[in-house]
C-alpha cells in the first residue's frame, strides 16, 4: 500500500467512526527522504574523508597540523554538506594553530577558514534556500577538509566555483571594511599599503584608488611592482631594491595620511615615523612575527605616545570577526564589483612553484610555506579536488 492509499484509508475510517492507531503512521522525514538529500543523483558521498586537524599548539604549521581520516559528517537541519573545491590560505592560519585567538580551545580542532565547493547534502530547513548541486562559498572553521558542514545561514551563494571568489571572503572584505570604517579617506590623500601585492594588500590599493587617493605600495620583487602598477598603484616600492625609509622621507616629506599595515616590526616603526599630521595607521596584522614563539616582532612602543601626540595621529587595530555586522552587505557589494569587472582579484595557486600547482590537502603545507617565504602574488589558494559532476 502506498503512503497516499494508507492516508486515504485512515480518513475513511475516521469518517466511519472507527478508531485509527496514529502511532502506526510512518514519519514523513524518514531514511529514504534523508537519502534523497544526501545522495541526490548518486553524488557518491564516501563514508570517510580526510581533513587537517590541529593536534599540537604551535606557530609551525607543519608541526601543529596533521591529515587525519574521519567520517563524512551529516548535516543537521539547517546545515549544508559541502564537497570542497578550493580553500584559501591566510597568514592568520598559524595564529590559529598556535592557539592565539581563543586560548580556551585545546587540540584537537579543525584547521582552515574559508572554502568554495558544491552542496552534496543538506538538512530540511536548509533546503528552503539551497539544493544539491549549488555552488557556495563560506567563511568558517574546518575548511581544510574534503568535506565541510556549514550553516546555510553563513553560506554565500555563487554562480560558479572560481577561485577568485575566495579572495573576497576574508582578504577583500578586510580591506573594504577597514578602509571604509577606519581610514576615512579623503580624495587626494596619500595612502601607504604594506605587502601591497599580497592577498589583502591588492584590494587596499584598489579601494584607495577608487577613493581618489595617491597610493604607495611596498613589495618584494620587480614582478610584484609591475603587478601593482596594473591595479593603479602610483608608487610601488620594491624594498629589496630600494630603502623604504629613504624613499618615504625623500618623496613624501609631508608624510602619508593613511597606512594599511600588515607586516609589523621594523615596517610598523617606519610607517609611524612617516605619518602626516592627522595621519591614521590601521593594523591589519603583523605577519613578520607570526612564526615566532610570541607571535610578535619588537616595535618602538615606548616612543609611540609622543609620536602620535606630535602629529595628532591615530593607530587602530582591525580584526574582521569584530565587524561581522557589515560583512553580508560588503560581500554582496564585492561580488557585484567583481562580476562587473571593477575589481581585480589576483589568485596564486603555486603554478610557478618548483613543485607546481597546489592540488590536494597535502599541498596546504606547501602553500603556507610559499606564502611565508613571500613568494605569492595575490591570494594563495589550494585546489582540494578537481571538478566533478554530480
Amino acid at each position: 500500500m502506498s503512503c497516499f492509499e494508507f492516508l486515504t484509508s485512515c480518513r475513511r475510517a475516521l469518517l466511519a467512526g472507527r478508531r485509527v492507531h496514529v502511532l502506526s503512521l510512518r514519519t514523513i522525514v524518514d531514511l529514504s527522504y534523508s537519502t534523497h538529500f544526501m545522495d541526490y543523483r548518486a553524488s557518491s558521498i564516501p563514508a570517510s574523508m580526510r581533513k587537517m586537524v590541529v593536534t599540537k599548539l604551535s606557530p609551525n604549521f607543519r608541526e601543529a597540523v596533521c591529515i587525519q581520516n574521519a567520517l563524512v559528517p551529516t548535516p543537521a537541519d539547517g546545515d549544508l554538506l559541502i564537497r570542497n573545491r578550493y580553500v584559501g590560505i591566510n597568514a592568520s592560519d598559524i595564529n590559529y594553530t598556535a592557539g592565539r585567538y581563543d586560548p580556551s580551545v585545546r587540540p584537537p580542532f579543525d584547521a582552515g577558514f574559508e572554502g568554495i565547493g558544491t552542496v552534496v547534502g543538506l538538512g530540511l530547513s536548509a533546503s528552503s534556500r539551497y539544493t544539491v548541486g549549488d555552488t557556495v562559498a563560506y567563511f568558517g572553521e574546518g575548511a581544510f577538509a574534503e568535506y565541510t558542514v556549514v550553516s546555510a545561514k553563513k553560506a554565500i551563494a555563487i554562480c560558479t566555483a572560481r577561485p577568485e571568489y575566495l579572495t573576497l571572503l576574508v582578504s577583500a572584505a578586510t580591506a573594504h571594511i577597514a578602509i571604509q570604517r577606519l581610514a576615512k579617506l579623503k580624495e587626494g590623500e596619500t595612502v601607504l599599503v604594506t605587502a601591497a601585492a599580497g592577498g589583502t594588500g591588492q584590494f587596499a590599493v584598489q579601494f584607495a584608488k577608487m577613493a581618489g587617493c595617491h597610493v604607495v605600495g611596498t613589495c618584494s620583487s620587480n614582478e610584484k611592482a609591475g603587478f601593482l602598477k596594473t591595479i593603479g598603484c602610483d608608487r610601488p616600492i620594491n624594498y629589496k631594491m630600494e630603502d623604504l625609509g629613504s624613499v618615504l622621507r625623500k618623496e613624501y616629506p609631508r608624510g602619508v595620511d593613511v597606512v594599511y599595515e600588515s607586516i609589523g616590526g621594523r615596517i610598523f616603526d617606519l610607517a609611524v615615523n612617516n605619518m602626516a599630521i592627522l595621519g591614521r595607521l590601521i593594523v591589519i596584522g603583523f605577519i613578520s612575527g607570526y612564526q615566532s614563539a610570541s607571535g610578535l616582532q619588537p616595535v618602538k612602543g615606548g616612543t609611540l605616545p609622543v609620536k602620535l601626540l606630535q602629529k595628532s595621529a591615530t593607530v587602530s587595530g582591525f580584526f574582521l570577526p569584530h565587524f561581522m555586522s557589515d560583512y553580508r552587505e560588503v560581500l554582496s557589494s564585492l561580488k557585484e564589483m567583481f562580476a562587473q569587472g571593477k575589481l581585480i582579484c589576483e589568485v596564486d595557486m603555486g603554478d610557478l612553484d618548483p613543485e607546481g600547482h597546489f592540488m590536494g590537502l597535502e599541498s596546504v603545507y606547501r602553500a603556507v610555506d610559499y606564502m611565508y617565504a613571500g613568494k605569492n602574488l595575490g591570494k594563495v589558494v589550494v585546489e582540494v579536488s578537481p571538478h566533478s559532476k554530480l
